[in-house]
């Protein structure tokens, strides 16, 4: 039987949603000048950009933006298997800034835990914020993220899939039900 494939976001949904998240943060954030962004590899990254570039458009504040690769810091592998990581990419001190974890689909949290493991290795924030696009539910660990896009309650067979312009040709939020 084949899947059913439904489109949670259009590509003007998934920019409305960044900006209203991105807005969000400005709002919260006390100080522009000591927040940071490190996008999870893999769609976290062109999300995390996409949000700076609007702080820069809203605030004309540049805010510095990274890469992590949480690879071998995930308690999962042997389930999901290894992968070729990709590379982390942190050109600013974390020591004493606000970060914002960017990623795109929120789930069991594992990823989001295993991203904290390794935030630390390169210095101590002063906070750890995170965003994220999509929130699918069924955490198994008691992490929640500060910035939201889109609650979306799924089943667990169900998978969320997030097309990025930069990756995949085209913004969309596509939920595939088996």
């Amino acid at each position: 039987m084949p899947s059913q494939v439904v489109e949670i976001l259009s590509a003007e949904e998934v920019r409305r949603t960044v900006n209203r998240m991105t807005s969000q943060l400005v709002e919260k954030s006390r100080d522009l000048s000591k927040l940071v962004m490190l996008g999870i590899h893999t769609r976290g990254v062109p999300l995390a950009k996409m949000m700076a570039r609007q702080i820069e458009l809203l605030e004309q504040v540049q805010v510095p933006v990274g890469a992590l690769d949480i690879t071998f810091y995930r308690d999962d592998l042997d389930q999901i298997g290894v992968r070729t990581p990709e590379k982390t990419d942190i050109p600013f001190d974390i020591s004493g800034k606000t970060i914002v974890l960017v990623d795109d689909v929120i789930y069991k949290g594992r990823t989001v835990r295993a991203a904290l493991n390794a935030v630390h290795e390169y210095g101590r924030p002063e906070a750890i914020w995170l965003a994220v696009l999509v929130d699918r539910g069924h955490r198994e660990l008691p992490i929640q993220a500060d910035f939201i896009g889109k609650n979306l309650p799924t089943a667990k067979e169900e998978q969320v899939k997030v097309y990025l312009q930069d990756m995949d040709g085209r913004d969309a939020v596509e939920l595939i039900k088996p």
